[in-house]
């Protein structure tokens, strides 16, 4: 299993995470020619600021009981015992937004489009490293293998 695990004191709010999930969620793989204001490209992360005024990465937990998964009624979330990621099945789905309302950390979204369908960071599954840490200038998001810390 892996964690992403962030540094908040290395984030300086470039947002280059965020725009890695955005490009890797649509069908522009070019982050200059990538619309940003177009409701098919949001993000599954984002940067907010805390109280000091600092930036700080905010993504999903993939939490070891996860809430989302907990009040699912219709098996739309699922937790993969093996490695550890939290899934969305759009096709499952009754948008009833249990999921949005239960996760503590207030990363699942509807989106804009639809209205009908969760937001939700898959740690790019099918990828060999999440884009989010890859392109993350400063080393603020690491990928880190859950045995490297004892439980």
């Amino acid at each position: 299993m892996h964690r992403i695990l962030i540094d908040k004191d290395l984030c300086k709010g470039c947002k280059s995470c965020v725009l890695a999930c955005m490009i890797r969620d649509s069908d522009n793989d070019n982050m200059y020619t990538l619309d940003l204001n177009s409701i098919d490209t949001e993000s599954r992360n984002h940067i907010e600021m805390d109280k000091n005024n600092h930036p700080v990465p905010i993504f999903c937990r993939h939490c070891d009981e996860p809430e989302c998964v907990m009040t699912c009624m219709s098996g739309a979330m699922s937790k993969d015992d093996k490695s550890g990621i939290v899934s969305y099945d759009e096709k499952k789905c009754g948008s009833c937004y249990m999921c949005v309302m239960s996760c503590p950390y207030g990363l699942l979204k509807v989106d804009d489009r639809s209205k009908q369908k969760i937001l939700k960071c898959d740690l790019c599954k099918d990828e060999e490293i999440p884009k989010c840490v890859a392109m993350c200038p400063t080393g603020a998001i690491k990928l880190q293998k859950e045995e490297a810390y004892a439980r």
